[in-house]
């Protein structure tokens, strides 16, 4: 195999594994529908996009080298995940996901973008995943190394902005499969406020990472 071609192997391994981003665009799809979900993605796109030119900066770094930085990021996205969370479990029925298309929760696409953006933005180990996987791939003989982490990085966003496609237009489905009981609407948001208090209490307790 090529070099590109284990970089995107390794980046279709990633993107399968269940994380607090495809929840949060299973959920949004379910409750809002595809366009709300789909601006979901686009926010978790850009902060890949930052990730990667944090990473290009050498900022990352700062994580490794000051543990607190770390923490305080850590704690900040943990608390984030939980309170979306929370919202879910104590949201009441009549606004689950699961209504008619046409009655769903719309809400304002600048909160979508802004929840997607945040989720990502406030993982610290999204930064570090991308500062440690990026540099395997880049070949001091391959040409400009600037160019190079360019273009991985490009890549590394547009995989996961066409995964997220599929989760957000997945959740969509979802949600009209739970139009037909109420039951169905109140266990998904319980499933899912809990899967993200469970992200964000992993972020916050498991930072081995920091050390």
């Amino acid at each position: 195999m090529t070099q590109y071609s284990l970089f995107c192997a390794a980046l279709l391994v990633v993107y399968l594994v269940p994380g607090p981003d495809m929840f949060l665009l299973l959920n949004t799809g379910a409750s809002q529908g595809r366009r709300q979900a789909l601006i979901t993605a686009l926010g978790l796109a850009l902060a890949r996009a930052a990730h990667v030119t944090l990473a290009a900066l050498g900022l990352a770094a700062l994580l490794r080298t000051h543990p607190w930085a770390f923490e305080l990021l850590s704690v900040a996205g943990g608390l984030y995940l939980a309170w979306m969370g929370w919202q879910l479990l104590c949201a009441p029925v009549a606004t689950l996901p699961g209504v008619p298309t046409g009655a769903r929760q719309r809400g304002h696409w600048a909160v979508a973008l802004k929840k997607g953006l945040l989720t990502n933005l406030l993982n610290p180990k999204a930064l570090l995943f991308c500062s440690v996987l990026l540099p395997q791939f880049v070949s001091q003989t391959a040409g400009p190394v600037g160019q190079q982490f360019a273009t991985l990085g490009a890549v590394l966003v547009i995989t996961g902005l066409v995964f997220d496609g599929f989760y957000a237009l997945s959740g969509d489905r979802l949600g009209r499969w739970l139009a037909q009981s109420p039951w169905k609407q109140k266990l998904q948001n319980r499933l899912f406020g809990t899967l993200l208090i469970g992200f964000g209490a992993r972020l916050i307790l498991l930072r081995e990472l920091s050390g």
